[in-house]
């Protein structure tokens, strides 16, 4: 099935190019590190000073309305992102516990290490020793098979960046339960649509990139990867130039196009719908299936799955049951015990989250 090949573009930007943005990105850091984002997004993208584009997602809002938003800082409930037993909002984290959290993404450092010493150095009932007993219960490194290296000079990933400055300016040092005397709130903020309409669902970490990178040149082969609702194709792009720091990667982008976004990273997305690609290919027995926030509308995610013939599925997805991927009432790991027993999951390792999520990089493989 062919692609259907365009440019990768941004609504309203005459020069945005996904090479030339990886390039110049640094450029772009100081403004965003005095917490001026409409002025980072408009530069980053080639938009007009006075953009006025309506992001459409969890709200609806322009760059305008987000940055006044960003200046109010925490006023209000704003930056209600932990609670207690009675719901009331907790005192926000310190910057370094922010920072300690952050960095546990970053490709400079070792994950195991650098989970170790987020909970070893928290305070005694601190909200960093909760996120820290939270993100050490649901980990589950990757294989001996799989080794990530630790790089001397930080990976390009504009996302991760933008990301880490979310967390500095909404107080957020990470998940927590969505149970217990200190919770998670279940609230959004309205950064959220613009990052998701230019990046994404949510951010890839070098950590999984590199896990995907791996799988698929596993013993010496080069297993195609079907990125399957891969939405504006910034997962397929990072991976596209991780292929390019060794052996290239074949990464398929296959989206139905029924949702818009302002920035397309990719130009060849095959436009069909997950289960008729599949279907199309045998069931593809010799690709990785990924799925990158799967949706929970539609039966999608167990469509897609049950369609599947191969033996290696990765999604990044939420790792708690507040039905934001996958399934309304289950977590992925829990569905596929369950409906799929004959793949055992391999990796569970905890992804970017932006304030009031909690994602995880999942990796189940086929028993052989």
């Amino acid at each position: 099935m062919p692609p259907n090949v365009s440019k990768p573009h941004t609504e309203g930007s005459t020069r945005f190019d996904p090479d030339t943005f990886f390039s110049d990105w640094p450029a772009n850091l100081t403004r965003l590190q005095n917490d001026d984002f409409r002025s980072t997004v408009i530069e980053a993208f080639g938009l007009k000073p006075d953009d006025n584009y309506i992001y459409r997602a969890v709200a609806e809002v322009t760059l305008a309305q987000v940055q006044e938003v960003i200046e109010y800082g925490g006023q209000g409930i704003l930056h209600k992102w932990y609670v207690d037993g009675e719901g009331k909002q907790i005192s926000p984290p310190p910057l370094t516990d922010i920072t300690a959290y952050t960095t546990l993404f970053s490709s400079t450092t070792s994950t195991p290490k650098a989970l170790i010493a987020l909970a070893s150095n928290a305070k005694k009932a601190s909200l960093r020793g909760v996120v820290a007993s939270h993100l050490q219960s649901n980990y589950q490194p990757p294989p001996s098979s799989i080794t990530i290296p630790k790089l001397k000079s930080p990976h390009t990933n504009p996302y991760y960046d933008v990301w880490t400055w979310t967390c500095q300016s909404l107080e957020w040092a990470g998940p927590i339960s969505i149970e217990g005397e200190v919770r998670l709130n279940n609230q959004a903020h309205h950064i959220l649509p613009v990052l998701y309409h230019h990046f994404g669902c949510v951010c890839p970490s070098y950590e999984a990139l590199e896990i995907i990178r791996q799988l698929a040149l596993r013993d010496k082969g080069n297993r195609p990867i079907l990125d399957i609702g891969s939405g504006n194709g910034y997962w397929t792009y990072c991976l596209r130039q991780l292929g390019k720091q060794g052996k290239a990667l074949s990464v398929v982008p296959i989206d139905n196009a029924l949702s818009l976004w302002r920035t397309m990273w990719v130009g060849d997305t095959v436009t069909t719908d997950g289960v008729s690609y599949l279907q199309k290919i045998t069931g593809a027995k010799d690709s990785i299936l990924l799925l990158v926030y799967p949706q929970v509308s539609g039966d999608f995610t167990r469509k897609i799955l049950k369609s599947y013939k191969g033996n290696t599925v990765v999604v990044a997805g939420t790792q708690n049951a507040n039905g934001f991927t996958a399934f309304k009432t289950q977590t992925i790991a829990e569905w596929m015990a369950k409906e799929m027993s004959e793949f055992d999951k391999t990796v569970q390792i905890p992804l970017p989250s932006f304030a009031g999520k909690d994602e995880a990089l999942f990796v189940f493989e086929r028993r052989t």
